[in-house]
């Protein structure tokens, strides 16, 4: 009886060594986007996993068209990963639902100051100032031109950020790139990709530029603001260059600027290098966001997929181990080589050879250095971003400018009063 006994404890005993032993194992949610950006998430994981006997990590995929609402089924549900992929936009609506955790006691100083300054700000959570969400890669919006064209018509190609065009040199370069023969519109402004999160970040920077906003970032309410009178002069702007036929239309297909080649100019961000690349060779130059507003001054896109540990999570520091894995330069270079977009990190900018010093696409990085604006950081972003759309596709059909942004101004007022203020932002 006593040898049974003692055969019994030490079976336990090898049972709690091996539970002990045994890897601990994350899950990690991942939009399924481009090919190239999952074969390289997917040699990551595998990596890690070979690298070390500690942590296991089983990445689920999840098609893009379906993300945002598995994950909001998943939060609601008290489901969610260990890690998770989100669009940056989104942050702070999961940060208000309680579906993230604060990553500052896992980011050292040394990783911190490497950080882009977008990449803080699309992850940082107005209310507390926490960082809740870090990316690998941001995304850069500027202007894309033919050189050819662009010399033939005697237009001025600027040489930085800090050369940028005037709104005057912006619109005289228009009308002399559609004096040319082969230009049916001077501008691409990607009105095809359709209503949806690009008019807010492909057109938002336009009233930015004028020093108008989607919301006052203070009191957090979107009239007196969106309906201001910056915001309407910069949408006016915007109205008037496709009044003026400048534009190419949605129902003339994607290929204008680098298929066509019916298009001299090209408003849109780093993903379509690729295409531009292949399409005009040594023609295609790329040229930073240029300076409308009254003040001089200048504002682009920024803010993309970032990554976020949740709340629920049994083993956040094994998460934050794998994302640190993800962090490092070479990594992040890695993820660049596969999708184009810019380093998250300013040591891996340095050793890039698109975004370094001497790089063909250095205008992305420089201005999310120096202009760029992230998209409104608050629970109501849904909401911000579907109004403003809205009267985006209608000021473009001609209505009137004022009344559309009025409309989406109360539009957004009355969500956030319908949620108290979604406090901590106000009530």
């Amino acid at each position: 009886m006593l040898k049974f006994s003692f055969c019994g404890v030490l079976i336990a005993l090898l049972g709690v060594w091996a539970l002990a032993q045994a890897p601990v194992e994350i899950t990690v949610w991942w939009h399924t986007g481009q090919v190239a950006e999952l074969e390289v998430i997917t040699a990551l994981v595998e990596e890690f996993n070979a690298s070390q006997n500690e942590i296991r990590v089983r990445l689920v995929n999840i098609p893009e068209a379906e993300y945002t609402a598995q994950v909001r089924a998943a939060g609601l549900a008290g489901k969610l990963p260990d890690l998770l992929d989100l669009d940056g936009p989104t942050m702070a609506n999961f940060v208000w639902n309680g579906w993230l955790i604060p990553l500052d006691p896992y980011v050292s100083d040394e990783l911190r100051a490497d950080l882009l300054p977008s990449i803080i700000a699309q992850g940082t959570y107005p209310p507390d100032g926490k960082l809740y969400a870090i990316g690998m890669v941001d995304s850069g919006l500027a202007i894309w031109g033919n050189r050819n064209y662009l010399e033939r018509a005697g237009v001025r190609i600027p040489a930085g950020v800090d050369d940028a065009w005037t709104l005057n040199e912006f619109e005289d370069a228009l009308k002399k790139l559609a004096a040319l023969p082969e230009v049916e519109w001077p501008l691409d402004l990607k009105l095809g990709y359709g209503i949806g999160e690009w008019y807010t970040y492909g057109f938002s920077p336009i009233i930015q530029a004028f020093g108008g906003d989607l919301i006052n970032r203070t009191t957090w309410r979107a009239q007196g603001t969106l309906d201001g009178i910056a915001s309407v002069l910069g949408m006016t702007l915007f109205q008037h260059w496709i009044k003026e036929g400048w534009v190419v239309p949605a129902s003339a297909g994607d290929d204008a600027f680098y298929g066509k080649k019916t298009a001299a100019l090209a408003w849109v961000g780093h993903w379509m290098y690729g295409p531009h690349s292949q399409g005009l060779g040594e023609d295609l130059v790329l040229i930073p966001m240029p300076k409308l507003g009254a003040g001089c001054r200048a504002a682009t896109g920024m803010g993309t997929w970032c990554w976020g540990i949740t709340s629920t999570s049994k083993h956040p520091e094994a998460a934050w181990k794998f994302l640190e894995y993800l962090l490092k330069p070479e990594n992040i270079l890695r993820f660049v080589a596969a999708n184009g977009a810019v380093p998250g990190r300013k040591s891996a900018i340095a050793q890039s050879e698109l975004y370094g010093p001497d790089g063909k696409l250095r205008v992305f990085a420089e201005q999310l250095l120096t202009i760029a604006v992230p998209r409104p950081v608050h629970p109501a972003y849904p909401v911000i971003t579907s109004a403003f759309a809205e009267a985006v596709q209608n000021i473009m059909a001609g209505a009137d400018v004022y009344e559309e942004l009025h409309k989406a101004a109360i539009k957004i007022d009355q969500d956030i009063e319908e949620n108290a203020g979604y406090p901590p932002f106000g009530g």
